[in-house]
């Protein structure tokens, strides 16, 4: 007999096994749900009671490694940070990230971001090769410089803000969110010096001029990181350089104290402006 503090929910779940299933098709799993149970919690419910094929992608269960991005009563949304209670339904709707192949059931091929991501050459590139191979010091930044692009660097890479694009279900050329949000986070690090080198990507049919400004994909991100604003700062990254108005500034110097101590209180190098020939 179920408690008091339980109730009755239908998972209704988008099943699609390839090589047995001609077309996805939607079973319903009734089972009863506890206070504080998240989507996640849900499905391996489901599969122990009623459907021990069910596939889908978890791992930390905290919302820290992206890995459970679903549509989830038609938000993509992370399983393990969505209690059914906030969804206010008696019907959990669950089906794989739109935007993507289906590897199985509500398993999303997430391969073709993490190429594109590659591409976008999403680490830090500089010319002193020899200090980032073998580090003497801590390379000199602010707090002020940090914040610059702290925002974005917190990405996840669970592909919601790529699912509720609405240009990438449209438009098989444009990068995305993800992507192209990950590579302003290294184009605003003052330790970087790779500019130059994604300029020929993002300026392509690929980049940020695709991008309609929806937002949508910020709307989703479950770690606030607001791609859509990253986009529109590239945007204006590009024009600048294009125009000859952005200030080229030489990436962060060593610091000169010993690797691993903190030196909030170094000031950065002033800015230069190249003066074109």
């Amino acid at each position: 007999m179920a408690g008091s503090n339980t109730k009755q929910v239908t998972f209704h779940l988008r099943r699609f096994e390839p090589g047995k299933d001609a077309e996805p098709h939607w079973e319903d799993h009734s089972i009863e749900v506890t206070p504080g149970m998240t989507v996640l919690d849900g499905l391996w419910k489901v599969k122990e009671l009623s459907a021990p094929s069910l596939a889908w992608r978890s791992s930390c269960r905290m919302g820290i490694c992206g890995s459970c991005g679903m549509l989830i009563n038609g938000r993509p949304r992370l399983a393990c940070n969505t209690q059914v209670s906030e969804l206010g339904s008696a019907i959990v709707a669950v089906a794989p990230l739109p935007n993507f192949d289906i590897i199985k059931d509500l398993v999303p091929d997430l391969r073709p971001i993490f190429e594109t991501h590659r591409e976008m050459l999403p680490y830090l590139l500089r010319d002193d090769t020899a200090e980032q191979e073998d580090p003497t010091r801590e390379y000199r930044q602010t707090p002020h410089e940090l914040e610059q692009y702290l925002q974005f660097s917190y990405c996840i890479k669970c592909g919601c803000c790529m699912a509720a694009c609405p240009t990438v279900a449209t438009d098989a050329q444009y990068a995305g969110p993800m992507p192209l949000g990950q590579a302003h986070r290294y184009d605003s690090d003052t330790r970087d010096a790779g500019f130059d080198r994604r300029r020929e990507v993002l300026a392509g049919g690929s980049g940020p001029w695709r991008c309609h400004f929806a937002g949508e994909c910020s709307q989703v991100c479950p770690k606030g990181v607001d791609p859509a604003k990253a986009i529109q700062l590239m945007k204006r990254q590009l024009v600048s350089d294009l125009l000859r108005l952005r200030r080229r500034t030489p990436p962060a110097a060593v610091a000169e104290a010993p690797h691993g101590t903190m030196r909030d209180d170094i000031p950065a190098a002033p800015p230069r402006t190249v003066t074109e020939a």
